[in-house]
């Protein structure tokens, strides 16, 4: 498989593989796929091709691509594939938007996004789940939360759920092509120089620990990442920006801040969760235990989310207040050594 097929399989899930028979005739791939997949039907195949989702031979192909014997097809998603029956729960969310396409949601730290391994329950979509089937209109009882991005588990902030399969296709292309507006608030490690720069890094998963990602200065084989920053305010030791995300990979500001030196402030997988700036004195050091204490999670948050509404295509913006305890350690920081 070429880097290309790579690159799209760590942000996507794998849903079906097929080979091509020997003795294939020529015939478009969204007629071939319709014939070999339950329940489906060509205008979806269609609408996961323009996503980039139909891969023939690793590479993403059109839905008039005429499949050729023995070609490896591959159809890639953003949720994973469906192992587990997710179970409606009572938990509280913060919805600042909500329509018959979509819901826009604060998630606060601390919440895992979607059911996976060690993370069954307490998720946002079994929130959700429960929250659709308690609205005083509707058949939901099919409902399935239509995740569109993620955003880390101790990370806060803003997300678009999608509630319809056309919403998913709609929204899922914005952030294909990269049109999506995102701005994160970041705290960061030391004092950063330039009021604002770009940091172009590519990313590979780390080969000690596959949870994290790192830069590579061999481009070909990670992918293209892509972060603006801009300088918000300074403090004795950190400094806190705003992030804005070009491309949008797995743990991208926390890698590529911590590949300039300055790693989110508290931010254990990344190094932040060490003294990375200032002096050795105890009285500091039980200042940075005490910002720790009241942020126990890295320095970010999700504050600003635009996209074209999948109804009007119209843009639209949504914006998030810092959560308590962001505001509780910059105001610490504000006052530090007054």
């Amino acid at each position: 498989m070429n880097n290309e097929a790579e690159t799209l399989k760590e942000d996507f899930y794998e849903h079906y593989q097929f080979t091509v028979d020997k003795g294939q005739d020529l015939l478009r791939i969204d007629k071939f796929l319709q014939n070999r997949i339950a329940n489906s039907s060509r205008t979806k195949i269609q609408e996961a091709a323009r996503c980039g989702c139909v891969l023939v031979n690793g590479k993403a192909v059109k839905s008039n691509y005429k499949v050729k014997p023995l070609d490896q097809i591959s159809i890639i998603w953003h949720e994973p594939p469906v192992e587990i029956d997710l179970i409606p729960e009572n938990i509280p969310v913060d919805i600042v938007y909500e329509d018959d396409y979509l819901i826009v949601v604060n998630k606060q730290a601390g919440m895992v996004v979607h059911p996976a391994y060690a993370n069954y329950t307490g998720t946002l979509v079994n929130a959700l789940l429960y929250h659709l089937q308690h609205l005083p209109s509707g058949n939901t009882q099919d409902y399935r939360p239509g995740l569109v991005h993620r955003i880390d588990k101790d990370t806060s902030g803003l997300l678009v759920v999608a509630k319809t399969e056309f919403a998913m296709t709609y929204l899922a292309r914005q952030f294909y092509e990269h049109s999506i507006e995102r701005k994160y608030i970041a705290l960061a490690w030391g004092i950063v120089e330039k009021e604002e720069g770009t940091i172009t890094a590519s990313l590979i998963r780390d080969p000690k620990d596959r949870r994290r990602v790192i830069t590579t200065h061999e481009p070909e084989k990670g992918k293209s990442a892509i972060t603006h920053y801009r300088v918000l305010e300074r403090f004795a030791y950190a400094t806190l920006l705003e992030c804005r995300l070009e491309t949008g990979r797995t743990h991208q500001i926390r890698a590529h801040l911590k590949s300039i030196g300055h790693p989110l402030f508290n931010d254990e997988m990344y190094g932040g969760s060490e003294i990375v700036s200032g002096p050795s004195f105890s009285k500091y050091q039980q200042f940075v235990a005490n910002c720790f204490r009241l942020m126990p999670r890295q320095a970010l948050h999700a504050a600003t989310l635009g996209f074209r509404h999948p109804e009007s295509g119209q843009m639209i913006r949504f914006d998030s207040e810092l959560p308590a305890d962001f505001q509780a350690v910059l105001e610490k920081w504000k006052k530090f050594g007054q």
